[in-house]
């Protein structure tokens, strides 16, 4: 029995040993840290980039208005095919004029009548100045006859200012084009009632050139401004993407808004390409391409170096410890598998380019490959 318990107390002190040594080697790999991270650096370089700024943008018309009845009753005609190209005072619609027409003949009639009466008072009011001159008839009678005249004279140029006005209803039962354009689809067809200045009938816009507008950051303003100086049709600064596919006319920035919006700080921008082979339509969306011809050199770094948190970008820069920083970037546009770098990074600078996932701020590096990393490992 004594065998026995000396057999129990030597495995568990066993045990008690093995669980210090165990223990003592975790401290001991704690106050060491993680091992070092394999990782490829490279340097960063600076070049001559060509790239462009992509902007969103929204194809609109020049010129375009919403054609509207400015007198009210039923659609009599409509004088062109939808989505035809129209010329300036090409009748377009026509508004029932039979009640416009009725009210011009009697305007003109009573225009008449008091043509009619004015020829009538004049004829009183000789006839009462010639009695005047012989004392055959009362001062007041004369008076009287003057009056009558001009008032006679003053009801027809009222009656002649009525028939301008009716003439001109007559007029607007013809809705015609404003300029030269394209028109869209009829919104009414023949039959419809339709109401003085408030039903929308077509649209006309000019396609021979389109504009393009998009925002501007505030910040860009001076940049743009010197390029409205020397922007012209010809040259290739500003071009306009569909997708993948690329308009093949550039265009020309036209203006650059007044005023800076408060809310957004940005700028409306305004270019205008032409569309001969009517290939644009109002309402399009696309991306507005502007060349950047910057003689400063831009850093450029492999897009894979590239970590994002929370819609900001990073890369882990190397320090003189063997140890990596992580440091925020401002990105500019791609080119190939890199990106430019505006702000965050200068040349000569190392950044790690493999093995980013397994970085940490802070992390300690290792820079030799791994099969020469575990044989010096294994030596040791």
């Amino acid at each position: 029995m004594f065998l026995n318990t000396t057999k129990y107390y030597t495995a568990v002190l066993s045990v008690l040993v093995l669980a210090s040594c165990g223990k003592k080697n975790d401290q001991q790999a704690a106050m060491q840290g993680p091992p070092p991270v394999n990782v490829t650096l490279q340097e960063v370089t600076s070049t001559d980039a060509v790239y462009h700024d992509n902007y969103p943008g929204t194809v609109t018309a020049l010129n375009q208005i919403e054609l509207r009845p400015q007198v009210t009753g039923f659609i009599t005609g409509i004088h062109f095919q939808d989505g035809s190209r129209v010329r300036k005072g090409q009748l377009l619609y026509t508004v029932d004029a039979q009640l416009y027409s009725a009210n011009y003949e009697q305007a003109v009639a009573n225009l008449n009548v008091q043509k009619a009466n004015v020829v009538k008072a004049q004829k009183d009011a000789d006839r009462y100045h010639e009695l005047d001159k012989n004392d055959a008839v009362a001062k007041q009678l004369v008076d009287n006859a003057d009056a009558a005249l001009e008032v006679a004279k003053r009801q027809a140029e009222a009656a002649q200012a009525n028939i301008s006005a009716v003439s001109t209803s007559v007029r607007y039962t013809k809705v015609t084009a404003p300029f030269d354009g394209v028109i869209g689809i009829s919104l009414v067809k023949v039959g419809a009632a339709v109401t003085a200045g408030q039903t929308v009938l077509n649209t006309v816009s000019t396609d021979g050139q389109l504009a393009v507008d998009f925002n501007l950051d505030q910040k860009e303003i001076f940049r743009f401004t010197n390029l409205l100086k020397t922007s012209n049709a010809k040259d290739s600064t500003f071009t306009l993407a569909f997708g993948k596919d690329i308009y093949p006319f550039p265009g020309k920035l036209q203006l650059i808004d007044r005023a800076v919006d408060p809310q957004t700080g940005s700028i409306k921008a305004r270019l205008v390409f032409p569309n001969k082979d009517n290939m644009l339509r109002s309402g399009m969306t696309g991306t507005v391409r502007v060349r950047n011809n910057a003689s400063a050199q831009s850093v450029i770094i492999p897009y894979k170096a590239v970590t994002e948190q929370l819609g900001e970008f990073f890369v882990y820069v190397a320090g003189d410890s063997s140890k990596v920083t992580q440091r925020k970037l401002v990105l500019g546009e791609p080119i190939g598998a890199n990106i430019i770098v505006k702000e965050g990074l200068k040349a000569g600078e190392k950044i790690a380019v493999e093995g980013v996932q397994n970085l940490r701020e802070g992390a300690v590096i290792n820079t030799a490959p791994p099969a020469a990393a575990q044989t010096k490992g294994a030596t040791k």
